[in-house]
C-alpha cells in the first residue's frame, strides 16, 4: 500500500470516528434541522461525483463516482422529503365550517 492510501484511510477512519460521536450526541429534535444541513452537504457531493464520473475512460474512479452520485442525490431527495413533512407538521390546520 502506497503512503497516500494509508494517509486516506487513516482520515476516512478518523473522520467517521468523529462523525458518529457528533451525530450520537445530537438531541432527537435537532436531527432534522441538522439533516438539512447536511443536504446541502450532499449537493456538494454531487458536483464533486459528476466531475470525478465525467472521464471518457471506464475506471475504478468513474465507478465509484457514479455510486457516489447515487448515493448524494438518494440522500439528497430523502432530506428534502423529510425537511418538507417536518415544515408541513407546522402549518395551521384549516378548520371545515
Amino acid at each position: 500500500m502506497t503512503e497516500a492510501l494509508i494517509a486516506a484511510l487513516f482520515v476516512f477512519v478518523l473522520a467517521s470516528f468523529v462523525g458518529f460521536e457528533v451525530i450520537n450526541k445530537v438531541p432527537p429534535t435537532l436531527h432534522t434541522p441538522l439533516m438539512s444541513g447536511a443536504n446541502a452537504i450532499s449537493g456538494i457531493a454531487v458536483i464533486g461525483a459528476l466531475v470525478v464520473a465525467g472521464s471518457r475512460d471506464l475506471n475504478t474512479s468513474v465507478i465509484l463516482g457514479l455510486i457516489a452520485i447515487v448515493l448524494a442525490t438518494i440522500n439528497v431527495v430523502g432530506g428534502f422529503l423529510v425537511t418538507d413533512r417536518m415544515l408541513q407538521m407546522f402549518k395551521k390546520k384549516e378548520i371545515k365550517a
